[in-house]
């Protein structure tokens, strides 16, 4: 029965019911079944170019009197299709006895269980008239997308729906607005339609699958045959796309916080402290205001790892930047650098001595003893000391890098100085 072209790949129509989007287009429409050369279904518009009452009628129409090259030409027509997906020729065709010569479009299908070859014929009687695409294949892409295509009269009971939209919905979901999980906003945005205000807006709707959100687009329209107004619904799920949105600006910020923040202490990193440091010094610059930078190093940390392991040294940094933390201003910067090396920015001083003074307060704090967990499981209490270097802007250099490598050199001379203590230069 195919010899002539493969069809595989050609869209099946199980039931008249599929056909149902086609009765909202302005054309005349009729569905051929070749294998019987018959008419298998028309629109409206189809039964009223015929003359003919009811479908039946047009299906029960005899064509025996068709010529050999008429059907000839309609296996073409079926074989071109198939191959080009949509054929567009003038046609003479006959109704109430009298040519009439017709633009039809045609798109191949195959009919029913048995799969008997089909053609689906769009007809326009302007020869010369609007001949796009997306006019010739507007119901065929109703029927066919994966997109819920659904249209309502203006008070929102459904008239239609398209295969993707049942698939989505519960067949109780009769009127617009009972398929929103919010119904506040199916109530609104039925307001919109009546009031012809199109557009489209995202909601979250109850579907067989669950809650899902959905694009839901609105746009009014007249009915082909009534001339009432209708507003068509097209909606499509965007839940997966907006669980993909989180998740990447989750992963954003994990990955600025990796980079921006020691994960250990949570503390600014070297990178995110000397940004600060940088966006300091060009205010100071500015303001002619000070600044005051430290390079501080834990005197005795490594016996802390030797003799409690590394999880005990950790818990001291950790405790070690909270005592930090506390003792800095809001605007200052507690960055850790790694190790137990750490880098403190303090911008906007209106005097040195104020950095001097927290400079001691934090070796003081630093040196309160530490209770810890060892290795072992067994409590501990360790003591530690902390060495300081301050640099000052504008007397100690006009740049980061300047003001750090100065606040490490003093930090060295205060180790030298018997540690638990801080130098300024």
């Amino acid at each position: 029965m195919y010899q002539d072209v493969k069809v595989a790949h050609l869209p099946v129509i199980n039931s008249v019911a599929d056909l149902s989007a086609f009765n909202f287009s302005p054309d005349i429409i009729w569905v051929f079944d070749l294998d019987r050369h018959g008419f298998w279904w028309g629109n409206q518009n189809a039964l009223n170019f015929w003359g003919l009452a009811d479908v039946d009628a047009l299906i029960n129409k005899d064509l025996s009197e068709d010529t050999q090259g008429a059907r000839k030409r309609t296996e073409q027509t079926f074989v071109k299709a198939a191959l080009e997906g949509v054929t567009s020729d003038p046609w003479t065709t006959y109704p109430n006895g009298k040519p009439k010569v017709m633009l039809m479009r045609h798109v191949a299908v195959l009919l029913g269980e048995e799969k008997h070859r089909g053609i689906i014929a769009f007809i326009s009687e302007q020869l010369d008239g609007n001949n796009q695409p997306e006019n010739l294949l507007f119901a065929e892409a109703v029927r066919y997308t994966s997109v819920a295509v659904s249209c309502f009269d203006m008070q929102g009971k459904r008239l239609f729906e398209n295969p993707a939209f049942t698939a989505l919905y519960d067949n109780e979901a009769l009127d617009f607005g009972a398929r929103f999980v919010n119904s506040d906003e199916g109530k609104a945005r039925l307001l919109q339609a009546q009031a012809q205000n199109d557009g489209h807006q995202e909601h979250v709707m109850q579907t067989k699958q669950g809650q899902r959100r959905h694009n839901v687009d609105i746009r009014t329209s007249r009915h082909p045959l009534t001339g009432d107004y209708v507003f068509l619904v097209t909606e499509y799920d965007v839940t997966e796309l907006h669980h993909s949105i989180a998740a990447l600006e989750q992963a954003k910020e994990e990955l600025k916080q990796q980079a921006h923040y020691d994960a250990l202490t949570n503390l600014p990193t070297a990178r995110l402290t000397k940004a600060r440091l940088a966006s300091a010094l060009a205010y100071a610059k500015r303001e002619q205001s000070l600044i005051a930078v430290m390079f501080m190093d834990l005197d005795g940390f490594k016996p802390v790892n030797d003799n409690y392991g590394h999880d005990g040294g950790d818990q001291v940094l950790v405790k070690v930047a909270q005592r930090l933390s506390a003792i800095f201003r809001d605007s200052d910067t507690v960055g850790r650098l790694g190790g137990d090396e750490f880098l403190i920015c303090l911008p906007d001083l209106q005097e040195n001595q104020f950095a001097l003074n927290l400079a001691q307060k934090a070796i003081d704090e630093i040196a309160k003893p530490y209770a810890i967990v060892g290795d072992d499981g067994c409590n501990y209490q360790v003591s530690l000391s902390a060495s300081i270097g301050i640099a000052f802007y504008p007397e100690g250099g006009d740049s980061p890098e300047k003001l750090i490598q100065l606040a490490d050199q003093t930090m060295y001379q205060a180790k030298k100085r018997g540690k638990a203590c801080f130098v300024a230069k």
